[in-house]
């Protein structure tokens, strides 16, 4: 009797007053009390700040390249006329200033005209052209490379020949922040053979702008494959080395000793002149200031005036809310405090 109606009814009235706690909560939500604790939230966003220091600083900057052999520097004719002489054989090993062929212009001149005051008769003789012969000679020490032939008839400019020096170079291309650090640089750097000798003084450092595509194409992919700078020095003739070798050019432009500095990512701005933001006091606005940059090493930056020491500055240059991100691999827009 109890199997058959008690425990049914039982499991009847349970079922129903789980129906009803569950209609309440969804329909009237849990009541949670926020007073139990008494805790509020007291947090806080905080901008980093750093003190401006001394230190040396030292702009050394390293620079990936590899071995190269020199370009071949052509020989041009100087003089608009027909090869006369060709003084030098094709491969043959020549000394810059060297006489490599003859040149001969050939320029007609009118005839002489005279008339005899007595007679009235008119003689007219022939004269011989104007000649002019010009030797053109080796630029540079290297072998010669000749396909000009005896006779062939040449203007000035033309290439007549080739000198391949034989000698080779370190070469390398700089980023933006790069050309900037090397402003000023001497005319030497320290080179590292992959797998070579020993480092050793490369001399005749050579700065340069990279060269432009020769086809306009789409502006985006030129900026990021396009290198901004190159740079190059000539090997000395007592080091052996062969081209495709790889390289590390070390240029050290300058050293500032007890120097006052700041992270560069304080800084907005990479050379001569840039901006702080400097914190007067706890809880205060930042007041932007401009300062004198002097020397970096990519990491910290002189600041040679307009901060003192122990100056308190933001850790990282404020970027306004309207402001887009910066394209780090166009040149026009590179920041080292952001891109770095």
């Amino acid at each position: 009797m109890v199997r058959r109606y008690v425990f049914p009814t039982l499991r009847i009235i349970i079922w129903a007053v789980i129906a009803v706690a569950l209609v309440r909560i969804a329909f009237a939500g849990a009541d949670v009390s926020t007073d139990a604790s008494g805790a509020e939230p007291t947090g806080q966003v905080v901008e980093p700040t750093v003190e401006a220091t001394t230190a040396t600083i030292t702009n050394a900057v390293t620079v990936r390249g590899s071995v190269v052999a020199d370009p071949a520097v052509p020989v041009r004719a100087t003089l608009a006329g027909t090869v006369s002489k060709v003084l030098v054989a094709d491969g043959a090993r020549v000394e810059a200033g060297t006489p490599v062929l003859e040149i001969r212009q050939e320029t007609p001149q009118e005839p002489l005209t005279r008339t005899d005051p007595t007679t009235g008769e008119t003689t007219v003789t022939e004269r011989k052209p104007k000649v002019v012969v010009e030797q053109v000679t080796a630029p540079v020490a290297g072998t010669l490379a000749m396909p000009t032939l005896k006779d062939q008839v040449v203007s000035v400019g033309d290439t007549v020949g080739q000198v391949s020096p034989g000698t080779l170079s370190v070469s390398g291309t700089l980023t933006p922040d790069q050309q900037y650090r090397l402003v000023g640089a001497p005319a030497e750097a320290q080179v590292t053979l992959k797998g070579g000798p020993a480092p050793f003084t490369c001399s005749g450092l050579r700065i340069g702008a990279a060269a432009q595509p020769s086809t306009p194409g789409d502006t985006e992919t030129e900026t990021t494959t396009t290198p901004s700078g190159t740079i190059a020095c000539s090997l000395p003739g007592d080091v052996t080395a062969f081209p495709g070798l790889g390289a590390d050019l070390e240029i050290v432009n300058g050293t500032a000793p007890d120097a006052v500095v700041v992270p560069v990512s304080a800084v907005q701005g990479t050379v001569q002149r840039g901006n702080v933001w400097v914190v007067a006091a706890e809880g205060a606005e930042p007041e932007q200031r401009e300062v004198g940059l002097g020397l970096t090493d990519g990491q910290v930056v002189q600041i040679t005036e307009g901060l003192a020491l122990g100056d308190l500055v933001m850790q990282f240059v404020p970027v306004p809310a309207d402001e887009g991100e910066v394209d780090c691999a166009d040149p026009s827009q590179f920041d080292p405090a952001v891109c770095a």
